[in-house]
């Protein structure tokens, strides 16, 4: 590991996300709740490196959530659409990356650090906020299914066929 990803893991307290496997930390939760108990929005910040390994694994929310670019080397995350387009989307400075996107609600995505880039600092953000019952982890037979033409994404980046559901309290 090096030094800057450990100052950044150290500085924000980052922990591996259960399922997913990102570095990660929640940052910010609305004490006001929407009626149906969810908070109004939560935000989080992510870290991806080759070392030690942090990446995501494929997973749907049941919400949009913004992704937020800080830093580092570009970020790519597949994402594979309810209506079975499938893309590839980057994040970062420079021509053809975003500094920030929406990942729609549905669609189920992955993501790492573009091979090479050491590590990508990162936010996401949601309203309503994040809750563990919005999270679903896509393994391979799941996504397979719609998506062959991604077989060597899905092969690297699905989720263990027992690990779907986020534990409990992941969001707190």
């Amino acid at each position: 590991m090096n030094d800057e990803v450990r100052r950044l893991i150290e500085v924000h307290r980052l922990a591996p996300l259960p399922v997913e496997g990102t570095l990660f930390r929640g940052t910010w939760r609305s004490r006001r709740e929407l009626p149906n108990g969810k908070p109004m929005g939560t935000a989080m910040i992510g870290l991806y490196c080759e070392d030690p390994p942090s990446l995501s694994l494929f997973h749907r929310l049941t919400e949009d959530e913004v992704w937020h670019f800080y830093g580092g080397g570009p970020i790519r995350r597949i994402l594979l659409h309810p209506d079975g387009r499938d893309e590839d989307v980057y994040l970062g400075h420079g021509p053809g990356r975003h500094v920030q996107y929406v990942v729609p609600a549905g669609t189920w995505q992955a993501g790492h650090v573009v091979p090479g880039g050491g590590h990508a600092l990162f936010g996401c953000t949601l309203a309503p906020g994040f809750v563990d019952a919005m999270f679903e982890g896509g393994t391979r037979a799941t996504v397979m299914r719609d998506y062959p033409r991604r077989a060597p994404d899905i092969d690297r980046l699905a989720c263990p066929d027992h690990e779907t559901r986020m534990p409990g309290n992941v969001a707190t």
